[in-house]
């Protein structure tokens, strides 16, 4: 079991969890925005995923002793980078975010409140600058407890599930940790999955984030050929008998 204290005995509340790679254009401002967030013993845990660029150099001229900063010496994409990034948490409250982000005021009182009652909490974006959203629709707090329907939903790809307006307590962590092998990508539906299997995750209306999206974004975006859609869908049949599994035999 992860310690929830820093070095200092403190105990960690919040624990921020940020993968980054060439992120250098923003993530100073998204750093900025999850700090105002944070009180003095929460943290933010970045993993920069061996960035080209000056990434790295950038957060490390943030001088606030919350930010902690690990250099990967080889690169290994975002989903194993968040895992990292997760195991070195110490926090009671796992947020995952984005590089490139800016986080709305009130994010974390507000997921934190839901937290109380729920494993994961998975909330709604604007766009950056007031930009269209994707078609998707969004989240409903209606549907918190439909978990069945929320599972089908995910596995059709209608459920706006995105890690980057996603929490989760501490004692849903060997849920979602380790994350399978075989997941490259969308380790944002694997923590919906986990949610909706433990029968535990609640659905904010509200938006906690605005969004940036742009040219270097990780996240994989357009259209798939049917062969990768397929595929996708193969996997998330496979992660949910895989959640069953660890919820019914927790570690």
């Amino acid at each position: 079991m992860t310690d929830s204290t820093a070095p200092d005995g403190r105990n960690i509340r919040v624990s921020v969890c940020m993968a980054t790679y060439r992120g250098a254009a923003f993530v100073e401002e998204q750093v900025s925005s999850i700090l105002a967030e944070l009180g003095p013993d929460d943290e933010l845990v970045i993993v920069d995923d061996a960035s080209p660029d000056e990434t790295a150099d950038v957060i490390a001229a943030i001088e606030d002793p919350r930010v902690r900063l690990v250099r990967a010496t080889a690169n290994r994409g975002y989903v194993r980078t968040f895992e990292e990034a997760v195991r070195l948490s110490r926090g009671d409250y796992i947020f995952l975010s984005d590089q490139d982000d800016v986080w709305i005021p009130g994010r974390v009182e507000l997921m934190l409140g839901a937290l109380a009652g729920s494993r994961v909490v998975a909330s709604n974006f604007d766009m950056l600058g007031g930009g269209p959203r994707p078609w998707i629709r969004p989240l409903r707090s209606s549907d918190s407890r439909r978990h069945l329907a929320n599972l089908a939903a995910t596995l059709v790809g209608v459920r706006a599930y995105y890690g980057c307006a996603m929490a989760f307590r501490r004692d849903a962590a060997a849920l979602f940790t380790p994350i399978p092998s075989y997941v490259r990508e969308s380790h944002d539906l694997w923590l919906a999955i986990c949610g909706n299997m433990a029968g535990s995750i609640t659905h904010l209306d509200e938006s906690t984030i605005h969004r940036r999206l742009h040219e270097e974004n990780q996240t994989p975006a357009g259209w798939r050929s049917l062969r990768r859609i397929i595929a996708a869908r193969i996997m998330l049949l496979r992660l949910m008998v895989e959640a069953r599994r660890r919820t019914r035999n927790p570690a």
